[in-house]
């Protein structure tokens, strides 16, 4: 099935007005007729037909097994309404995640706006790393350019005990992190910062995802992401690099003896970092690995 985060959504240039004026004026409209009606609308107009079940889903607060159970329940009229909406938005191009405000992340929702990033699956992979490597109960760590707090947040979930960081440069997506530390009742020390210059103190466990795209691969990139996702948390200078030569440079001022950083990276970009890395700390353990598609996704450094 396709996950929320790799949806292709294409604009829609015309809706069939027929089809369009009858669903708008049922009645009586049950979930399986609103359904049937969305997906073939999402056929004419290039729409994924995992979309709908998405924002139906979404809407409802339901998963795919209280969607099959609820197939006869009727959909009020108010609710109809605003899957409407929400269809008609996502046929113009809008990520679900950003119509419904949330996106889910290692089994838990998060709240997402256009100030941060879409929680994409491969990151989970990230996650699994970091908790494999770390069972102990105590540790201290730094969650550079946190968004919306997926990874900092689900840290501290699955390791309460832990003390986390939570940075980023944009104070907007801060503010999505806290809300959802809020939402999640995790409680994280939250900072601004670019990279490391707020950064005080040394941690056991540092993680980023940061931007690494290069300008030059713009034209490969899914529309709805360039008109949608914030810039600022995609794209880096140098190749998309830039970001992780200067968590290189300041690394061994806030990284413990006895402690590891773990990247995610663009799936070209491996034997780059990997090289960076070596070359800035030879005595380092640098070991980068795969997602589950076989792309070079994920780099740890040890100390």
């Amino acid at each position: 099935m396709a996950s929320w985060m790799t949806l292709s959504m294409r604009s829609c240039s015309m809706i069939r007005p027929k089809l369009w004026k009858n669903c708008k004026m049922a009645d009586r409209m049950n979930v399986f007729e609103a359904q049937k009606w969305a997906f073939s609308f999402a056929d004419d107009h290039g729409m994924e037909r995992s979309t709908i079940d998405m924002l139906i889903c979404g809407q409802m607060d339901w998963d795919v097994t209280h969607l099959l159970m609820h197939y006869r329940d009727e959909f009020s009229k108010e609710d109809f309404e605003v899957f409407r909406q929400n269809v008609e938005k996502c046929a113009e191009g809008i990520p679900p995640q950003y119509v419904l405000s949330k996106a889910v992340f290692f089994k838990r929702t998060f709240f997402v706006n256009e100030s941060t990033l879409i929680p994409r699956v491969e990151t989970e992979d990230l996650v699994e790393w970091i908790l494999h490597d770390n069972p102990g109960a105590d540790a201290e760590f730094l969650d550079i350019g946190t968004g919306s707090g997926a990874i900092g947040l689900t840290l501290k979930a699955e390791k309460p005990l832990w003390k986390g960081m939570l940075s980023d440069v944009s104070s907007e997506a801060l503010e999505v992190a806290k809300k959802n530390a809020k939402r999640l009742k995790l409680k994280a020390e939250f900072k601004l910062s670019d990279v490391f210059d707020a950064i005080d103190g040394k941690f056991d466990i540092i993680v980023s995802n940061p931007p690494y795209i290069a300008e030059s691969e713009k034209k490969y990139m899914d529309k709805s992401v360039l008109e949608h996702e914030p810039t600022l948390a995609l794209f880096a200078e140098n190749n998309g690099l830039a970001i992780y030569q200067k968590i290189c440079r300041q690394l061994k001022d806030h990284l413990k003896n006895d402690g590891s950083l773990y990247l995610e990276i663009g799936f070209l970009q491996g034997k780059a970092v990997v090289e960076m890395f070596e070359k800035a700390y030879p005595k380092a353990e640098v070991t980068l690995k795969k997602d589950e598609s076989g792309h070079d996704r994920m780099v740890r450094v040890r100390f």
